[in-house]
């Protein structure tokens, strides 16, 4: 009874207190708005502009152009939470080079690349751009080819055979690298820009920087033509297409640039770009 008597007493005292500082507060605003209604309705306090915009589930969609490695880059993202978001992405590049001569051997090369895929965006700070993103590449045909014609005279060295390239039928060739042994692929990247910003803004600028475990790019080559281990000795030429040393000499060069292709197994990924979101619901 003497406890609950003191907590009453001390409830008692207080009270008045605390009402008198609620109306002065209360009072306070009142004069505020009084005395400039139209800041007051129009302003937002420093509070409200610093949180978050608390927006539904898959309500809004932002789209995204860029640059990256694998050539133009596209996006599509909405949001799943606070701090989720899904995202699709595309890249594409087709680009050919003719004519390209170095040491006796010409070259047309082509690059094709084409890749699809979606990420979990991750955003452990909200109200900042920072993300970490897992995900999957599920289409990929990224593709590099190439002819190659071998000058009159030109050495061609295969594993550990040299043949020089017979003037009245040259050594040609065909080769792809293929960078996509393991597809679909798992990606990871990190980055900086939200495509659907918190703070309720409208435009972002993403940027991503991570790797696709592709696995080891697959190569394949072909070779025609009539090569000469001596050019001035008739009996060391031979059709390149079907002779048997020479395939094997071409199987051992295929596996010695498999081998320095291994570090390809993991492929770069690399964009920025410009992003603008909308509401949808």
């Amino acid at each position: 009874m003497k406890c609950t008597f003191q907590f009453l007493s001390i409830a008692l005292i207080a009270a008045p207190a605390m009402l008198m500082a609620q109306s002065s507060t209360s009072y306070s605003d009142l004069n505020t708005v009084q005395s400039n209604p139209q800041r007051t309705a129009t302003q937002p306090s420093s509070r409200m502009k610093s949180s978050s915009v608390t927006v539904k589930p898959l309500s809004r969609v932002a789209l995204s152009g860029g640059v990256s490695l694998m050539g133009v880059n596209m996006q599509a993202a909405t949001n799943l939470n606070r701090y989720l978001n899904v995202r699709g992405t595309g890249n594409f590049l087709n680009y050919t080079v003719n004519n390209i001569s170095t040491n006796g051997f010409n070259v047309n090369a082509k690059l094709n690349f084409a890749t699809a895929g979606a990420s979990l965006d991750l955003y452990p700070f909200p109200n900042h751009g920072f993300r970490l993103s897992p995900g999957a590449l599920f289409y990929n045909q990224n593709l590099v080819s190439a002819n190659v014609s071998v000058a009159n005279g030109t050495k061609l060295t295969l594993g550990n055979q040299a043949y020089y390239s017979l003037p009245s039928n040259p050594i040609t060739g065909t080769g792809s690298i293929a960078l996509n042994t393991q597809n679909p692929a798992f990606t990871i990247t990190t980055g900086w820009g939200n495509m659907i910003p918190r703070n309720g803004g409208h435009w972002s600028f993403p940027f991503e920087i991570g790797a696709a475990i592709v696995d080891t790019p697959t190569i394949k080559l072909s070779i025609t033509g009539t090569g000469c281990g001596d050019l001035t000795i008739p009996a060391t030429c031979v059709n390149m297409a079907i002779n048997t040393t020479a395939q094997q000499n071409l199987a051992a060069q295929i596996t010695k640039y498999q081998n320095d292709l291994e570090p390809l197994k993991v492929y770069p990924i690399l964009s920025f770009g410009l992003a603008y979101n909308f509401r949808i619901r």
